[in-house]
This record gives C-alpha cells, structure tokens and sequence, in this order.
C-alpha cells in the first residue's frame, strides 16, 4: 500500500517551497484517490506530483502501485527504477519492484530484489515474505519455508507468512504442519477467507471432507463471490459421494466464473457418477472448449458415450486422449474396452496390451484382456491374466477365472 505521508513544507521559503507545497499535495491526493480503488485518478495525481518535482522518489513508488493494481506491471516497473534511481536505499521501491517481478513470472529478478531490500533493511518482514512465496513458486519448499520463519520471526501477526508457509508445507505434503499454520493465520485474523479454503484443501488433502466443508462455507461467508472455494467444496462433496450438493457448488462456481474448465470437468465427473450421461458428455464439451487440450476430459467424455452404447464415438475421443497423451494408460484401457463392446477382440487385446506395457500392474487391464481372451475361446491365456489380475487386485477376477476353470471341466 502506498505510504501515506509527505512533509509539507510551509510555503513561506519562495517559490520553490511553493512548488513542494503543491507536489506535496498532489500526492496526498493520489493517495486518497488509491485507497479509494481510482487507480486512473491516483495516477494522474502521482503525475501532477512528479512533474512539480521530478525528484519525489514517493510519488514514482506509489504511481508504480497504481499501475500494478491495473494490471500494467512493465509501466510499474519502469516507475520503480525511477524510484530507485533517485533514492537506491529505498527498499520499499525495490521490494514492490520485486512484486511486479512476481506477477511477470521474473521470479529470479523478484528475488534479487528482495534480496536488495533486505540487505537495506535486514527487519523487513514482507520481504522476506515475498521471497519465499517466489521460492516456492520455483518449487524450493525448504528455502521457502526458511524465509516465512524469518518474516514470522519478525512480525509474529503476519498472517500472509503463515498461510504461505502453509502452502509451502502442504507442497511438500506434509498437512498437519500446513493446517498448524492457517490454523495461526485464522486465529490472527479470522476472516482471512484464504487461509480458511487453504486449510479446506489441506483437510481435504487428508480426506476430512466435513473439516474441509466447514473451512469452505466460512471462506464462502466471508467472500460470496469466492469461486474457487464453491468449486473445491464441490470436490469434497464429491469425495463423500454427495454428488447433488458437489453440482449445485459447481453450478455457482461456474456463475461466477464461467471460464472455470475444472468446474465443467468435474460437474461432468458428478453428472457421469450418477449416471446423467448427456448432462456430463454437455460439462465435457465445454471443459474441452476452453481447454482443447485437456486429455482427461476426451478420455471421460469418451467413458460417458460408451456408456450410452455409442462406442464409435467413444473410440474417437479416446484416440484424441492418447493424441495428446502417448503414454495414457487408462486412455489405452478403455479404448479396448468400447473395441470389446464392439466385438473386435483383437484390437481390444492391443489395446490392453498397450495399456500393460505402459503400467505393468493394470490390474484392471489384465481382467479385461482375460475377458477379451476369454470370449475368442483362449481360456488358457485369459485364465493366465486372471491370475496376474488376482495376483494384483484379488477381489477384482476371482470368480470370473473360477467361472472359466468351471467350463474347461
């Protein structure tokens, strides 16, 4: 947030008093006009300022705010350097540099800047802060954490530091640790709706759907319009097999975010489970419209029409699932399944076979080859899979193998 002080000097040394006087003022006014979300208005005041006094390193910091609020991180910057440039141990300027960094996805640069700041200013929690959510961006989880223990250290209240060690922890899969920490930002602050859906994923994460719900609907109290916590309360719904109330928190997510491809895949997914097949091959066409690319939403939108029977169709999406993914297994699996549907047993057994080679214990892919086997008259060979099936999975092929010793007596 931009600083919001400035001496006024009294107006009584001149001209040049005067000027600093008016620069001064301009810039208090772009404050005012910041805090107040007119990021245009604050601007063009922060201008105002600058070209009274070209060397107000303030104004040039806080302009760079507004612009980063806008989105125009390239324009921040540039207004950052001007900061640095007339006053270098401004570490203010260098750690919102290293923000703007962050939002370009520079996560080196962002670094060096936090690290300048920090070597002006070795008590600068939110630099250490910032550091660390950039490391852990680049996967550095150990060092990430390092440097929430120092911003903690140094600002035990500050609650982005706890909820982003949190995230660095549960990264690394450790979600007592990370619920321990939102636990601390929640207790700081108990309407810091992130922290709440962060802790929701890591109870989820566990697979305490209930703890996770409660995190959701108070993350939800706090923010309605809070998609991604509808859309993950959905997940866990889902995970409890409350497939009605997952669709309803997708539905809102998807009205609040109607380009939210996970939300239509996985109301697909609660649609395909309850065996509403139209409605879910409909959530896979618009997850594959926005994200042509999604093999996972080709291969269960595949498993939806084969399901109807329509295994032509079927095959053509799984076709495009190994397209994008060669080395898709499942995509492999159920291809030879609509195949047997179809009565082509042959290319049903390549299928699997594919599907074998790629994942030596598809148990499930040994069962239905020995079922492909099986229907040509091998019982030899389909007895063979079964046993590898059973070897793997013993309640997935017993009795069909004990069915086919039964024949061969």
């Amino acid at each position: 947030m931009p600083n919001p002080q400035h001496e006024i000097p009294s107006g009584n040394d001149g001209d040049s008093a005067n000027a600093a006087h008016i620069a001064a003022i301009y810039y208090s006014l772009g404050n005012a006009k910041f805090y107040k979300g007119d990021y245009d208005s604050a601007i063009a005041d922060y201008g105002h300022a600058i070209a009274i006094n070209p060397h107000m390193a303030e104004a040039y910091n806080n302009r760079g705010l507004a612009k980063r609020e806008q989105g125009d991180y390239d324009a921040a910057i540039a207004d950052y350097d001007r900061a640095i440039t007339i006053d270098p141990n401004d570490a203010e300027a260098y750690y919102n540099r290293g923000l703007a960094k962050v939002d370009k996805g520079d996560y080196d640069s962002a670094i060096a800047d936090c690290d300048r700041a920090i070597a002006i200013n070795s008590d600068y929690a939110e630099a250490y802060s910032n550091r660390g959510l950039v490391k852990g961006r680049k996967g550095n989880y150990d060092a990430a954490i390092a440097d929430y223990d120092r911003a903690i250290t140094i600002n035990p209240n500050l609650v982005e530091a706890y909820n982003n060690r949190g995230l660095a922890k549960e990264s690394k899969g450790d979600y007592d640790a990370a619920v321990a920490d939102y636990d601390r930002a929640i207790a700081v602050n108990p309407d810091y709706a992130v922290a709440r859906y962060n802790r929701g994923n890591a109870r989820a994460g566990k697979g305490d759907y209930d703890a996770a719900i409660a995190d959701y609907d108070r993350a939800i109290a706090v923010n309605p319009d809070y998609a991604e916590a509808y859309f993950n309360r959905g997940s866990a719904c889902f995970g409890k097999g409350d497939y009605n109330a997952a669709i309803a928190d997708y539905d809102r997510a998807i009205a609040l975010n109607s380009n939210l491809a996970e939300a239509y895949f996985n109301r697909g997914d609660a649609c395909f489970s309850k065996g509403d097949y139209d409605a879910a091959i409909a959530d896979y066409d618009h997850a594959i419209a926005l994200n042509p690319d999604d093999a996972e939403a080709y291969n269960n939108r595949g498993l939806a029409k084969a399901n109807k029977g329509d295994y032509d169709a079927a095959i053509a999406d799984y076709d495009r699932a190994i397209a994008l993914i060669p080395n898709y297994a499942a995509a492999y699996y159920h291809r030879g399944i609509a195949q047997a549907g179809k009565g082509d047993y042959d290319a049903a057994t390549v299928d699997y076979d594919r599907a074998i080679a790629l994942n030596p214990n598809y148990a499930a892919a040994y069962y239905s080859r020995g079922l492909a086997k099986a229907d040509k008259g091998d019982y030899d060979s389909a007895i063979a899979d079964y046993d590898r099936a059973i070897a793997l999975n013993p309640n997935l092929a017993l009795k069909r193998r004990d069915d086919h010793l039964q024949q061969q007596r």
